[in-house]
């Protein structure tokens, strides 16, 4: 049974990234939208954290929400795929369920 869950507070306002991913379980997925995506990029304080957290997950970031917050998507962490609005309604789809992190 896979989990979509979706983090979009910033990792840097709270710890609820760091939440998300202790509750993870192998096979589910991680996506990071709205202000979120600042947990996929890489050279920060957090690159090290998520990766070796999410080591058993899937990790992605909404690419339309890193652009419009002017980020430079190669920034983007190694680890993490970059999806787009209609890959985002595939996997809330094809996932047996949908956790928001709020």
């Amino acid at each position: 049974m896979s989990t979509l869950h979706t983090v979009n507070k910033s990792p840097f306002q709270n710890q609820t990234l760091i939440s998300c991913l202790g509750h993870t379980k192998a096979g589910d997925s991680v996506l990071l939208i709205e202000d979120g995506v600042y947990g996929a990029m890489s050279g920060n304080a957090m690159s090290e954290v998520v990766a070796s957290m999410g080591a058993n997950v899937k990790l992605f970031v909404l690419g339309p929400d890193v652009a419009a917050r002017g980020i430079d998507a190669a920034r983007v962490a190694e680890g993490f795929t970059q999806v787009d609005y209609e890959g985002f309604v595939d996997m809330a789809a094809s996932c047996d369920r949908v956790q928001n992190w709020l």
